[in-house]
């Protein structure tokens, strides 16, 4: 079952120009950068109470969020949302037609075990689910 907003994730052109803007414009807590090696993204998250904004940027320039910003420029990317039971999860959306991006979730930031949905299944928008690791940090 979904139980909450995890995520909104942004893909950002300049990564430490949008640390500045969410941690010095908006005032935002900052709980730091990850570099994600096989999605070869950086991340910025900044946690709000049951939920971050998480930025995206191209690990060394290359993967998927360097194609969406030559295509796009930036914008949001996804949306994700925490699941207590990811496989059952999946087994469900699958079910009622949803495609996802993988077979299987993969590891992502936190050590999350993650997976997305098609955007043709979600109206243009890529969801994210994700399951937080064992030790409770997500």
């Amino acid at each position: 079952m979904i139980v909450a907003l995890d995520h909104i994730a942004i893909a950002v052109p300049d990564l430490d120009k949008a640390i500045k803007r969410f941690l010095e414009d908006f005032g935002l807590e900052y709980s730091g950068t990850e570099d994600v090696e096989s999605a070869k993204t950086s991340t910025a998250f900044f946690p709000l109470p049951e939920t971050s904004i998480e930025l995206v940027h191209p690990l060394n320039g290359e993967g998927p969020i360097a194609k969406y910003l030559e295509k796009k420029g930036g914008g949001m990317h996804h949306l994700c949302f925490r699941s207590d039971d990811l496989d059952a999860d999946v087994v469900r959306l699958k079910e009622k037609g949803y495609q996802f991006l993988s077979e299987e979730p993969s590891i992502g930031a936190h050590n999350c075990r993650v997976i997305f949905i098609h955007p043709k299944s979600c109206d243009g928008v890529l969801i994210e689910l994700n399951q937080p690791s064992e030790d409770g940090h997500h």
